[in-house]
C-alpha cells in the first residue's frame, strides 16, 4: 500500500489518499480543493474506490461534492453519529468552508470493530468519540499505520469544546489508541506524521 498526504484549505487538513497495487485508491477526508484531489489520482492513475470520513466538519468533507462530480456513483462512508453535520447550517465557516450539500452516496457504516474493505485495501475501524460523537480512527495493522482525524495530534488532541465533544470521552478514545503497538505510524487530520510510541512517550494528553 501507497499514500500521499494533502493538506487542503485554510485550515490544512490532511488528506490522505491510499491506493493498492491494482491503483484502486480510498480518499480520507478530502477537507477542500477537490480538483487539487482529482488531478492527484488522474496523475497516478488511480481509481478512486470509497471516500471515507474520520468526522464531519467542515474542514474535512469540502471536496466530496467536487469528487462526486468526477467519479459518478462514488460512495461517501461516515459514522452514523457523524451523519447529522453533513449538510447541516452551522456546519461551515464561510467563506473560507461554505455550506457544503450532503454527499448524494452516503453511507453511515463506520462502526467500531468493522472491517472496511475496498479496492483491495482493508482496515480497521475505531470508533474513538471525544472531538465528536462519531469520530473514528482507520487503523491498518499490517501496514503498522493509523489515521486519526481530529482525535489524535503530534503532540496534542482535537478540541472539545464543539457540540458533541467531550473531555473524558476524548481521554477515553486516547489511552485506547495508547495501546497499539508503539512503531504505529500516525497520520493526523492535521500537522505531522507520528508514532504511537513518541505520543505515549511526549504528548501530554496521552503519556502513560
Amino acid at each position: 500500500m501507497e499514500w500521499k498526504i494533502m493538506p487542503l484549505g485554510a485550515i490544512e487538513a490532511n488528506c490522505i489518499i491510499l491506493w493498492s497495487k491494482s491503483g484502486d485508491a480510498w480518499i480520507v477526508d478530502p477537507g477542500e480543493e477537490g480538483a487539487c484531489v482529482v488531478s492527484f489520482l488522474k496523475s497516478r492513475s488511480l481509481k478512486p474506490a470509497a471516500i471515507l470520513l474520520t468526522h464531519g466538519h467542515f474542514d474535512h468533507i469540502g471536496g466530496v461534492a467536487e469528487l462526486e462530480a468526477a467519479y459518478p456513483g462514488l460512495k461517501t462512508h461516515i459514522s452514523r453519529q457523524d451523519e447529522i453535520m453533513l449538510g447541516h447550517p452551522q456546519n461551515s465557516w464561510p467563506p473560507a468552508y461554505p455550506l457544503r450539500p450532503r454527499p448524494g452516496n452516503l453511507v453511515c457504516d463506520l462502526e467500531d470493530g468493522m472491517k472496511f474493505s475496498a479496492g483491495g485495501l482493508e482496515a480497521s475501524i475505531m470508533a474513538t468519540p471525544g472531538h465528536t460523537k462519531g469520530s473514528v480512527c482507520i487503523h491498518f495493522p499490517d501496514d503498522n499505520l493509523i489515521l486519526t482525524g481530529d482525535t489524535l495530534f503530534a503532540g496534542s488532541c482535537g478540541r472539545t469544546d464543539f457540540p458533541g465533544g467531550d473531555m473524558n470521552e476524548m481521554r477515553a478514545s486516547l489511552a485506547r489508541l495508547a495501546l497499539l503497538p508503539p512503531e504505529t505510524e500516525v497520520i493526523a487530520g492535521h500537522g505531522a506524521v507520528t508514532t504511537i510510541g513518541d505520543e505515549r512517550r511526549g504528548n501530554p494528553f496521552m503519556s502513560v
